[in-house]
């Protein structure tokens, strides 16, 4: 089998490394930035830490905010024209993975101009060109958006989370700068955290996972379980708000090149239909899809509960298999994450709807366990 692995051309970590942005935009050879961004980056002072730095390098820019949490078809065209109008020839994406799939939407559609009704980028999409070049600065630890060659619009017509893969909207430079998250509320470093180890037990059990994806993997899931917490619990420790911005990149490095599976592929009408936080939603379920899944995971269900903390020696492997889906229920439960549906507003009326969508969702085909839409309505029944 061929393997294809896909990263950014250049990557900086490290508090304090937006300071690298000036050299950055110089190497690019780029004269004019659109800063996209959302409006609470910039009402609480956020993505100033970064348009500070270009002020001081004088790089000019235009700051777009219209991002929604869970960006749409308008949002994307929107921003396309701005970037038009400003005459930028560079995109700066600062904040969660709203922002960055947005300027990835505009991006592409920026030098691929066919692809401008939007909607045609579902799925993999046969474009031609590199997008206009962005520069990723997230502040979150979780999505990784920064690093991967996904994205995700929502059709609002059709009410629907589009997943869109195309390598050639990969961000040309990612600077994973953990001081841009310090100021990021408990509930969302604990959503945004429980995306990351989603990402990362997906990517390690998804039916595309190779020696290299889980050697990323497993990392991300040990990192995640030595941080989360604190960066919850004490969100001005850099040691763990660092080690989170590192874990959740790392999982994105491999979860970009070999998919996910199930939890997200319920996740994401969970967003579409009742605009429910990704991370909570995939939060919520990823203990009970982990379960459905356990008879195909032996093999490597032991190794995510030892990179949880736990100790299976003396251990069948059915018991450190299930200590494995304990150990993710405990750390969601311990950092706040509801644990039914009915917490959220969703109701036994609106499973039918949630599921015909799960079953179509881009990523569940990569499920290590296959699935019916008869077994998706019972999981959500289960986390009713």
């Amino acid at each position: 089998m061929i393997h294809r692995f896909i990263l950014n051309e250049v990557s900086y970590f490290g508090p304090g490394a937006r300071k690298e942005l000036p050299e950055v935009v110089g190497r690019l050879g780029k004269k004019k930035a659109l800063v996209v961004t959302d409006k609470g980056l910039i009402q609480f002072g956020v993505a100033k830490k970064v348009t500070d730095v270009l002020d001081e390098a004088g790089i000019p820019y235009e700051i777009f905010s219209e991002v929604k949490p869970n960006p749409t078809v308008t949002n994307v065209k929107d921003g396309l024209k701005a970037f038009e109008k400003s005459g930028a020839d560079l995109l700066i994406a600062i904040g969660g993975g709203s922002a960055m799939d947005t300027a990835k939407g505009i991006g592409i559609v920026a030098n691929n101009p066919e692809f401008s009704d939007i909607v045609s980028l579902e799925g993999c999409a046969p474009t031609k060109n590199k997008s206009a070049p962005i520069v990723a600065l997230p502040t979150t630890a979780g999505t990784a958006a920064e690093t991967t060659i996904n994205y995700v619009i929502i059709d609002e017509e059709k009410k629907k989370k589009m997943v869109c893969v195309d390598p050639n909207d990969i961000p040309a430079v990612a600077i994973i700068d953990a001081e841009l998250m310090y100021s990021l509320p408990k509930n969302l470093t604990a959503a945004t955290g429980m995306d990351a180890l989603t990402h990362a037990i997906e990517g390690y059990i998804t039916k595309g996972a190779w020696e290299m994806s889980d050697m990323f993997e497993i990392e991300a899931i040990r990192m995640i379980h030595r941080n989360l917490e604190k960066a919850v619990f004490e969100p001005s420790n850099p040691e763990g708000r660092n080690g989170m911005a590192v874990a959740q990149y790392i999982a994105g490095m491999a979860f970009s090149n070999v998919g996910l599976g199930l939890a997200h592929g319920m996740a994401h009408p969970m967003g579409s239909l009742f605009d429910i936080p990704h991370g909570v939603a995939n939060a919520l379920l990823l203990p009970t899809v982990m379960e459905f899944n356990m008879e195909a995971c032996k093999d490597k269900y032991p190794r995510i509960a030892e990179a949880m903390g736990v100790d299976i020696s003396g251990m069948t492997v059915d018991e450190a298999s299930q200590a494995a889906v304990d150990a993710v229920r405990r750390l969601a439960v311990t950092v706040g994450i509801p644990q039914h549906l009915t917490e959220l507003g969703i109701t036994e009326a609106d499973i039918p709807a949630l599921a015909d969508q799960a079953l179509a969702d881009v990523c569940t085909p990569g499920n290590p366990r296959d699935v019916t839409l008869a077994d998706i309505i019972a999981l959500y029944r289960k986390v009713l």
